[in-house]
């Protein structure tokens, strides 16, 4: 987790100790309750029914298991809290059949990766162990909606949503994103975080120079992840959602700031 504050009732204020959160969320996102399959019973113009499908298949769990494993054994830490490598699969597997399924194709996966510590976590009580004790996880990987969820909730711990970068990869192609959106109702004002978007174009910068092996953008995406965190822990300029309204500096400022890091890292 890069230094940050967190928003807290209204206050910010350091809560979660930067060195003790480090890890990845490896979210399945092609299938589940957004593949899109149901519909609504509507009768005399009102509805009456609405029915959503969800659909887990073995392959897409068994690929997105596979590359939570993968990432865990690159990965050179481990989980903050014991240096341990560790995989969290987190399900519902109490009462959903999709979640058993995910599981059980979880554990097949995992007796190919005996050194890794393994788990499943049922998703309600997740969510309260990763504000609880954070330092214990290193990749959790789930399925679409749970994915959905968690991953905001995880986004409170590095600060907020402005922070919060998604990587949407395919074999042949990838997507790098804010997870927050489009944030509409900012628009125009120079107001909202641009770390998040400018943390994600490092993220875009490293997978090209990953699949290319172009060690030149690496380097390129080690810069401009040091130049934010210099300027986070500087501690200003910041926006809103990082600092407050009497402290927030514009977008732009904070743009310019990690710029003039990065140039700074060029001479």
């Amino acid at each position: 987790m890069r230094e940050s504050h967190n928003r807290i009732h209204g206050r910010h204020r350091q809560v979660w100790e930067s060195g003790l959160v480090d890890m990845v969320i490896v979210r399945e996102n092609t299938e589940d309750l957004y593949s899109g399959i149901g519909g609504v019973l509507a009768t005399g113009g009102r509805s009456q029914v609405a029915v959503d499908d969800r659909i887990i298949t073995r392959q897409a769990s068994e690929k997105v298991i596979r590359f939570a494993f993968e990432l865990c054994r690159q990965r050179p830490r481990g989980a903050p809290k014991d240096g341990r490598k560790r995989v969290t699969a987190i399900v519902k597997d109490n009462v959903l059949r999709g979640c058993q399924m995910f599981a059980e194709i979880f554990r097949e996966v995992g007796q190919e990766y005996p050194e890794i510590d393994q788990e499943t976590a049922i998703v309600d009580a997740f969510t309260q162990w990763l504000i609880g004790q954070p330092e214990h996880y290193d990749v959790c990987v789930t399925t679409n909606m749970f994915g959905d969820i968690v991953t905001d909730l995880a986004s409170v711990l590095q600060g907020g949503m402005g922070m919060a970068v998604g990587c949407n990869l395919g074999e042949e192609h990838a997507m790098f994103e804010p997870i927050h959106g489009s944030a509409p109702r900012y628009a125009g004002q120079n107001k909202v975080n641009p770390l998040a978007m400018i943390l994600a174009v490092r993220e875009a910068v490293l997978w090209v120079g990953g699949r290319r092996q172009l060690p030149r953008l690496a380097e390129a995406a080690q810069a401009l992840e040091e130049a934010v965190e210099a300027v986070l822990k500087r501690g200003e300029p910041l926006t809103y959602d990082l600092v407050g309204e009497e402290r927030a500096a514009t977008c732009s400022q904070v743009a310019d700031a990690v710029l003039e890091e990065l140039e700074g890292r060029r001479r």
